[in-house]
């Protein structure tokens, strides 16, 4: 092999290798462009997250455990007498709950937010029956 054809053959390879150099060049910026997009996208989905779980609310803000239970127990007696209408001390009386009129009230509570949810309706002043 001449000179003159190593010369050409490296002429050959340096424009193959600056070819390359520039695809390379365009794919670095492509994911350079994809990294700042993806990285913003995750810095959104951390600043959503932070603010939902701001305004979401803690152990502490829920009901209690019992007070689930409560509702189970309300909405268990309306279950297995669909058509009756009860009111709030009825309720009390039948599920073997204390009848005093601060339990009673706070029943009365839990069966608006029943009525407001649309498990029951209210016929009558003070009455309340599972909606059918």
């Amino acid at each position: 092999m001449n000179i003159l054809e190593l010369l050409a053959d490296l002429q050959t390879q340096h424009e193959k290798a600056t070819a390359r150099a520039g695809e390379l060049r365009g794919q670095i910026g492509r994911l350079t462009a994809a990294l700042a997009e993806i990285e913003a996208r995750l810095t959104d989905l951390a600043t959503t997250r932070k603010v939902i779980a701001e305004l979401a609310p803690t152990q502490e803000d829920s009901e209690a455990p019992e007070t689930n239970s409560v509702y189970q127990a309300i909405v268990n007696a309306f279950n297995q007498h669909p058509g009756q209408e009860f009111r709030a001390r009825e309720l009390h009386e039948l599920l073997g709950m204390p009848t005093d009129e601060a339990s009673v009230n706070i029943t009365r509570s839990r069966l608006g937010r029943l009525l407001r949810q649309g498990f029951l309706t209210q016929p009558g002043r003070g009455r309340y029956q599972k909606r059918t």
